[in-house]
């Protein structure tokens, strides 16, 4: 996630702060020290940190229970409205789902009780009080972390009650058909809560307006998830495209830059086996710091993840990632096409207009 930094890194998922997430304890440590000074200023923060520390380990609480099901997160993002895990796909089955979305809550209720342990009651205010300095940090923090519990469970994306509710209707109706209820349900969560909001609460409002769209998003991320399983890579793979020799020279693929309007350009050598794919701007840096009759191969990337046009396209997916391309060669390595943020659009497009369309095309 862009404007984040990394400040740690544990068992292989990194820890990043989005740069929001520092102005809200910059806004909070102002706030309070014009109530009460530096010490006030100081104990706010202290606080606002310790519960986004809970907010990571409920975080790595989903993580490890993915985990046991194959599914790794490579960054935990801090935001200001909470944590994201960013997980490489969604759960193959909707019980690995419940119990996934299950982890994090139980986290908190576990930090909550852990921290009882300490002051021995709890008392009902600290939950609608938790800014007051009255209430020791420990209680408050406890009261806190019962609350994330309590609040992450609402039946309604993006809270981990949604993924319970999608995993639970999923069971007998589908995932699809329980995934645009759930977010309909989100949607529904969040006018409401936008709604009583207007009232003098606008910190209500802005959390609407990001269960709404998160509701949404979380709708669009599983039909695309859901439809990407059903497709064959070679049914969606781009085959009608230029490809530079590895033993072209930087002025061959400047014409071939020129001749076509592709973003991903496959390297091949002289018997057709896929060596790597060169994109425009590769070309443009060959263009600018080599001599038109230089090789253009040094430029290429031969590091590229690729597939069989025989696998489904969310495997695809899931090794495209940030890159340009995947990709598609045969047992013999020779290249068939390549799968693309653009060609994944145009999949999507198609299955969004027609459901029911089946791709029939087949490459081998």
């Amino acid at each position: 996630m862009g404007w984040s930094i990394t400040i740690g890194r544990f068992g292989g998922t990194a820890v990043r702060v989005h740069l929001t997430f520092l102005l809200l304890l910059a806004w909070i440590g102002f706030s309070a020290y014009q109530h009460g000074g530096a010490i006030a200023a100081r104990d706010s923060v202290l606080f606002i940190v310790a519960i986004f520390v809970c907010v990571v380990l409920h975080e790595f609480g989903h993580i490890l229970v993915a985990r046991r099901f194959g599914i790794v997160s490579k960054e935990v993002t801090l935001l200001p409205i909470g944590g994201v895990a960013d997980l490489n796909k969604m759960p193959d089955k909707p019980y690995q789902e419940l119990l996934i979305a299950l982890a994090g809550p139980a986290v908190n209720f576990v930090i909550a009780a852990a921290l009882l342990l300490g002051v021995g009651a709890i008392a009902p205010s600290s939950i609608t009080h938790l800014d007051d300095p009255a209430i020791g940090a420990i209680e408050r923090l406890a009261a806190a972390n019962l609350f994330l519990g309590l609040f992450n469970l609402v039946p309604a994306f993006p809270m981990d009650g949604g993924r319970v509710l999608r995993a639970a209707l999923a069971m007998w109706l589908g995932q699809e058909r329980a995934t645009r209820i759930a977010a309909l349900i989100g949607q529904a969560f969040a006018l409401v809560l936008g709604f009583v909001g207007l009232f003098g609460n606008p910190m209500l409002v802005f959390i609407a307006f990001f269960v709404f769209f998160a509701a949404t998003g979380e709708a669009q991320m599983s039909f695309v998830s859901e439809a990407t399983r059903h497709i064959k890579v070679a049914d969606a793979m781009e085959t009608r495209m230029a490809t530079i020799g590895h033993d072209a020279t930087i002025g061959e693929a400047a014409d071939i830059l020129l001749a076509t309007s592709q973003e991903s350009f496959p390297f091949v050598d002289g018997s057709g086996t896929f060596l790597g794919v060169m994109s425009r701007s590769d070309i443009v840096e060959a263009i600018k710091t080599g001599e038109a009759g230089a090789r253009v191969a040094p430029f290429a990337h031969g590091e590229i993840a690729t597939v069989d046009p025989a696998e489904t396209l969310d495997k695809a997916m899931e090794k495209l990632g940030e890159a340009s391309a995947v990709g598609v060669v045969g047992a013999d390595g020779v290249f068939k096409g390549l799968i693309t943020p653009q060609s994944l659009a145009e999949v999507m497009l198609i299955k969004a207009a027609r459901p029911d369309w089946r791709f029939s095309r087949r490459g081998s």
